[in-house]
Parts: C-alpha cells; structure tokens; sequence
C-alpha cells in the first residue's frame, strides 16, 4: 500500500534487500564494497542526517531483522504524517551513479592491466633470475677453480723456497759448526802465548825488558783473542741468522699448511652442485665477512713470505762466504804471527847467548885485571913502607941540627936540602898514598865488575833458559791450517 503523495523512489520506499551498488566485477577481491553501507539508527527521536548511513560494509550487504523492524516502525510512524516526506531527500543524483559505475570500470580494467603486466613480467622475471643463477654459480665455480690454480702455484713455489731453505740451514749450521771447532782450536795457542808471557816474566832485573819478543807475544795474543772476537760475532750472526731461517721457514710451512686447508675446502665447494649432499641454508652467512685479506693482499702475504726467505737465504749465503774467508783469514793471522813470535825468539836466544859469552870474556878479563891490580897494590904498599927510612932519616938530620948552638944554627945549604929532602919524600909518600887509594878503588871497582858480570852471567843463563828451554819447548806445536779452519 503506498501513501498518497509518496514516490517510490524515496528513501523510505527502497527495497530491504537492494545494495548501494551492484558488483560489476567477477573476481573475489571486486565483490568487497569500497563504500560505506547504509545503515538505520534505532534511535527513531533522533533527527535524519545523510552521515548517519555511512558504515563499514561486507562484501554483499544485507539488513538484518532488527534494520527491517526499524524500517517498519519508521514507516508506521510517518505512514500517517506525510508533512515529514519534506525533511527527507535523496543519497546521489544519478550523474554520480554512472560516474561511480564508469569509475569502478576503468579502475578494474586498470587493475586487470596492472595484473598482466605483473603476470608477464613476473614470468620475465622468473625466466631471468633462473639464467642469472646458473650463470653466477658457473661463475663462481669458474672463479673457485681459478683460485684453485692459483693455490696450486703458490703452493709449488712454497715447496720450492721450504726446499731451498732446508739446503741453506743444513749448509749454514755445517759451517756454523766448523766455526765453533776453529773457536776451539784458538785455546791452545792462546794459552801458550800467555804461558810463554807468564815465563818471561820471571826473567831478572836488566833482562826483564819490553825486547821484540815480548811485543811479539803480546801482538800474538792480540791477534788470537781478535781472531777469537771475531769468530765469536760471526758465531752470534750465525745463530741469530738460523734462527732468522727457521721463523722465515716456520711462516712458509705455516702459509702452506693455510694453503693446503684452503685448497681442500675450495676443492670441496669447487664439486659441489645442486643436487649434492650436504648443502643447507645458513641465514645470514651473505652478512658475516670473516675475510681478513683481499686477493692482492692474499698474494703479496705469499709473496712477501717468499721474498722474505729468499733475503734471509742470501744473507745467510753471504754470512757463510765471510765465515770461510775469516776462517781462512784468522787461520793465517794466527799462523803467520806463529812463525814471527818464533822468529824472534830464536833471534833474542842468539842475542841473549852472544851477551853471555861477551860476558863470560869480559869476567875473564875482570879477573886478571883484578889480579894485577892487587899486585899493583902490593908493590904501592912496599913503596911507601921503603919511603920511611929515608924520610926518618932526613927529618932525624933536621931535628939533630936544629940544636946546633946559638949562630952556628944558620940556614945553610945542607938545611934547604934537608927540608927539600923531607918535602920531596912526603910529597912522594902522599902521592904513593893517593895512587894506591885509587888502586884499591880501581879494585874494589873490578870487584864490583865482578860482581856485576857474575850476576849479569847468571841472569843471562836464566834468560836463556826461560826462552829456549821453557817457551821454545811449548811452541814446537802449532794447529794445523785445517784445524784451524774447523775441519778436523
């Protein structure tokens, strides 16, 4: 029944069951409504408002049994007061039906657009993602094979330096060890050059002297404790230069060890495929970089190991060529100051024994000097006792006339002959006097001499002997040059 007046396309005459808008599209997602459903307040005192109907609709929206209750008490209410159709008026004008329904077609056509293209480019992308992982995995296994061969050389030339270095340690430890052996062998020498210095030192007084020989000990022991320096720093280079080997070989089998690990795992990656055994996820490994080098790095670490062992193996080269030429140098050092020490020794025996015989004449010539000057005092000593008697008597003849009485005591001839005659035998008794205290000097002179030459004598032989039968005795063995080179 309608009401008179009443249209039926007002508000309150619409259909229970009709929908804001019909679906226009047959897929699922196009059947949920983008627009708010019309909904009824319950509230019947409350005044209309268009906003009112705007609600969160499903997909197909329906009035439930409480909305068409309402729908009908409202129409029972205003069925009888038709005044109130003047308060209500339409949603949409039908210009925004169609632009709406024109708007929904070109959105689901734009979206049906949208969807192909995502379709094709989807199954593009599918198609270029599988190309570009088989391509990336022969890469890298291209990659891991190249860096296999490059393991693979390295590795040999690691081989080869460790070899090299093994030769040259052996080599330097042999001449190492004939270093310490010639070191020894300077003892010996060593010890008699001091022993013979020791010896000399009990010669006495005057033959106790700084002569060549001394200085020629002295240098020897110059030259055998320099020579001894000497193989000593070398002996220090040569320790310090192995152990310099052994670290340089130590990082080459270090560097091989790493390479071998490295080539058995990048062996191991290099076979494996798609369908091998053992192969897994590891989330987030892309992130982790445990990589401490680079290739260049990588290659100069096994670069600079090589170059740093084959530095230290020409340093240990040139060590063991200066080891052979000290070797040979001190060897003839030591020999060639041997032969002067011994040179000079036989030359201060001569020296020294000529001396002796010089003294040995010379005592003997003391001796008989000695001999005619106690002669000499001898026949002084009568002269002077035969000088008495006369000088008694004349000295009597004075006294005697020195009582003649009163004039005749006169200073006549015979009276300054008397005086004469006294002062001639005094000054003849002095003189005599005077040449036999220097006779008894001149004696007591010789004695000295004597002395002297007895003691020089007996000095002497004791120079002679320390040098001939104690020093001369020691040093008739000398090392041999192959000793001293560390051979034997």
């Amino acid at each position: 029944m309608e009401l008179i007046g009443s249209t039926q396309t007002a508000t309150y005459a619409r259909p229970k069951t009709s929908h804001f808008l019909p679906a226009i599209s047959t897929t699922a997602s196009s059947y949920r409504s983008h627009h708010p459903a019309l909904t009824f307040n319950q509230n019947s005192n409350m005044p209309w408002k268009t906003n009112t109907y705007f609600r969160t609709g499903s997909a197909i929206p329906t009035v439930s049994a409480l909305q068409r209750e309402n729908l009908d008490l409202v129409r029972a209410k205003t069925m009888f007061y038709p005044s109130n159709r003047t308060a209500l008026s339409t949603r949409y004008m039908p210009d925004d039906w169609y632009k709406s329904n024109h708007s929904n077609y070109r959105e689901s056509e734009s979206s049906r657009n949208s969807a192909e293209r995502l379709r094709r480019d989807t199954i593009r992308l599918i198609q270029d993602k599988d190309q570009l992982t088989r391509r990336t995995q022969e890469t890298t296994s291209k990659n891991i094979g190249e860096r296999l061969n490059n393991i693979s050389f390295w590795r040999s030339e690691l081989n080869h330096e460790i070899d090299n270095m093994v030769t040259e340690i052996a080599a330097l430890t042999d001449v190492k060890r004939r270093l310490e052996r010639a070191l020894a062998e300077t003892e010996s020498p060593l010890q008699v050059s001091q022993e013979c210095l020791f010896h000399r030192e009990k010669r006495m007084t005057i033959d106790l002297v700084h002569d060549g020989v001394e200085i020629d000990l002295i240098k020897e022991v110059e030259v055998i404790k320099s020579c001894q320096e000497r193989m000593r720093r070398h002996l220090e280079r040569a320790i310090a230069q192995l152990a310099s080997n052994r670290a340089a070989q130590h990082e080459l089998e270090r560097d091989l060890s790493d390479k071998l690990t490295a080539q058995r795992i990048d062996d191991r990656c290099h076979h494996l495929r798609n369908t091998s055994d053992g192969i897994s996820y590891y989330r987030g490994i892309d992130r982790l970089d445990p990589s401490i080098s680079l290739p260049d790095s990588w290659s100069k670490f096994t670069d600079d190991n090589i170059l740093h062992s084959q530095s230290e193996r020409a340093a240990s080269h040139r060590l063991r060529d200066e080891i052979e030429i000290l070797l040979n140098a001190t060897s003839n050092e030591m020999w060639n100051q041997f032969n002067t020490v011994n040179v000079s020794f036989t030359n201060r025996i001569s020296e020294t024994a000529d001396a002796k015989n010089n003294l040995q004449t010379h005592l003997a010539k003391t001796l008989q000097e000695i001999f005619q000057t106690e002669m000499l005092i001898d026949a002084l000593k009568k002269a002077i006792r035969d000088k008495e008697n006369p000088l008694k008597v004349a000295q009597t003849r004075l006294e005697e006339r020195s009582r003649r009485p009163n004039v005749e005591l006169c200073r006549d001839n015979p009276h300054h002959r008397l005086i004469t005659e006294v002062r001639e035998i005094e000054d003849t008794v002095q003189k005599l006097k005077e040449r036999l205290m220097e006779a008894e000097n001149t004696l007591q002179n010789l004695v000295k001499t004597k002395v002297v030459l007895e003691y020089d004598l007996s000095v002497k032989a004791n120079s002679v002997f320390l040098d001939q039968e104690k020093c001369m005795s020691m040093r008739k063995s000398f090392p041999s040059t192959p000793r001293l080179i560390g051979y034997t």
